[in-house]
């Protein structure tokens, strides 16, 4: 045998091989793609302290298994939700009892500086009111915009970053989703345009702990 046609035989071995692993990373790509939580049954190799932060506290048990409801305080709440950690955190006489998932405004990584701008605004707002929703459960709304609020719309005009045409906003609150699309939580799609969104679940499990006025620290 020549060794021209030993190299075309270890070349073409070489070349299926290659579109082997292609398929199968393919396949796992999709497969992945359809379960957005199969890396978190892994086995954790690299980035396993940031995992672990990510982790949702006590996300398999319920709230009622947590806080005793029957004297709860609802003074005593507050809520904290991490953007960069895409995740809410009930804090009950202020220990943190569950956590959540959560998606926010279509730009999740900056702070709300105007009407349009699809930002979830940051700070320590207050819930101004709670009532139900046709399209998303509940709606929780805050006191956005408040004086820090104007504060920062009024720094970002002198920057030129906002016009003088450009509202503040207003309306932004924490609600569930449509039925049928906890999935827009599950594969972490931004849809809203400045709120923090929930599954349904999860917006109505933590409703009866709020109440007006309840604490909203929202961070980056």
């Amino acid at each position: 045998m020549s060794p021209q046609k030993t190299d075309d035989r270890r070349s073409l071995k070489s070349l299926k091989i290659l579109i082997y692993l292609t398929l199968i990373a393919s396949s796992l790509g999709i497969y992945a793609i359809a379960n957005p939580n199969l890396a978190n049954h892994l086995p954790c190799f690299t980035d396993c302290a940031a995992r672990a932060a990510n982790e949702l506290l006590n996300k398999d048990k319920k709230i009622a298994d947590l806080i005793n409801l029957k004297k709860l305080d609802k003074k005593a709440i507050e809520i904290v939700v991490e953007k960069s950690q895409y995740k809410l955190t009930v804090y009950y006489q202020k220990k943190p009892m569950k956590s959540y998932a959560i998606v926010l405004g279509g730009n999740p990584k900056d702070d709300k500086l105007r009407q349009g701008d699809k930002r979830t605004p940051e700070g320590i707002f207050h819930i101004k009111d709670l009532y139900y929703h046709s399209e998303w459960s509940k709606f929780i709304l805050l006191d956005y915009p408040t004086q820090d609020s104007w504060r920062k719309f009024s720094q970002a005009k002198i920057r030129g970053e906002v016009t003088a045409k450009d509202g503040i906003g207003g309306e932004i609150g924490i609600h569930g989703v449509e039925k049928g699309q906890d999935w827009l939580i599950d594969r972490k799609i931004n849809w809203t345009l400045g709120c923090v969104s929930l599954k349904n679940k999860d917006v109505d499990e933590i409703y009866p702990l709020l109440q007006r006025g309840t604490a909203i620290k929202i961070l980056h």
